[in-house]
């Protein structure tokens, strides 16, 4: 979790020796596993028995130091993004994926044959929203000499890798978010192995925990809230 400062701030800060400190609220934190706070920078509650909520609250001082320290580093930005925080969903299984992912190979002496179905998950996001710059990954060995795919897939031969590139996916794509990507590869030097596929995306405008976030207290004001998500080390094998 990142909040954003606007530059004017530092001079509100630095010009107070005391500002009033800037606390927020985390809620619907059920589903989170870890909660895990920028120790220099942010305090917590641990003992706070609402499982739903958490209570954090700036080390006015330390932040202080630190919007300095950025804005030295880059004067002319008009604002500077903090970490504040780290978070661990809990996992349940292919029900919290949001991109559901079965892979298929049948390996020959001379072709591999690999087929890769997809289905759009809305259930696991707090709100559905679209999975955007979606890129599949399939690495092939044993000497490609040919590729014949559908959809259309790009060859690196450096990388020996095929790439399939969606521009979104969601509900109200072709079949409910569901499709097949396939392709086959003559060889020069097979057969191939099944290997692990990678899958990139992003979404706009929601979670896959859930948590929500507003301020406590007075002094502060909370402009914009964004949320998005996107993948990490997103990978299925065969």
């Amino acid at each position: 979790m990142t909040v954003s400062f606007p530059s004017g701030i530092i001079k509100v800060f630095t010009s107070n020796p005391s500002p009033a400190v800037l606390c927020f609220r985390v809620k619907n934190t059920s589903k989170l596993e870890q909660i895990l706070p920028n120790a220099q920078l942010v305090y917590s509650d641990q003992s706070q028995s609402d499982s739903s909520t958490k209570d954090f609250w700036m080390n006015m001082q330390a932040i202080t130091v630190y919007l300095k320290k950025l804005s030295e580093q880059n004067p002319s930005a008009s604002y500077y993004n903090v970490d504040v925080l780290k978070y661990q969903v809990s996992s349940n299984g292919i029900q919290s994926t949001p991109l559901n992912l079965a892979t298929y190979w049948k390996c020959n002496a001379s072709t591999t044959d690999v087929r890769v179905d997809y289905k759009y998950n809305p259930e696991s996001m707090n709100v559905p929203s679209m999975l955007s710059n979606v890129q599949v990954m399939v690495p092939v060995d044993g000497g490609v000499t040919n590729m014949q795919s559908l959809p259309p897939a790009k060859w690196n031969a450096d990388q020996m890798k095929a790439y399939w590139k969606i521009s979104s996916i969601s509900e109200k794509s072709e079949n409910g978010g569901s499709g097949s990507l396939r392709a086959k590869f003559e060889l020069s030097e097979g057969p191939s192995k099944p290997a692990t596929l990678a899958v990139q995306f992003i979404s706009e405008g929601s979670t896959l925990s859930g948590v929500d976030v507003e301020l406590v207290g007075t002094g502060y004001r909370l402009s914009l809230l964004k949320k998005r998500f996107a993948t990490g080390r997103y990978m299925a094998d065969c």
